[in-house]
């Protein structure tokens, strides 16, 4: 879990990363730009690559990464979780690892 404290700061850091890329063609860095400044999955997406996060893990080899958000509310202080049917867990309580 990723929490977002400043989404005005990551889009605009995205933003940034875009204009950057010298390579990216002019049509695809306006559906980019758009992309990003609706939704902060697509953000993040230009901001970290999923590679570099496991390049280092020994054994693994990062086949696919998908990047999503969804608005919640979160209580740090709380151990419980309530996740919905996709994600295949349901409302588990405490530390199972």
């Amino acid at each position: 879990m990723l929490e977002v404290q400043e989404p005005d700061a990551l889009t605009g850091a995205a933003l940034e990363r875009i204009e950057a890329d010298e390579f990216m063609p002019e049509e695809e860095r306006v559906h980019a730009k758009a992309a990003v400044r609706d939704d902060d999955s697509e953000a993040l997406a230009y901001l970290v690559d999923p590679t570099d996060l496991v390049a280092e893990v020994p054994g693994v080899e990062l086949a696919q990464a998908s990047w999503s958000t969804e608005p919640i509310d979160h209580d740090p202080e709380s151990m419980e979780w309530d996740l919905d049917e996709e994600d295949g867990v349901f409302e588990e309580e405490g530390d199972s690892a």
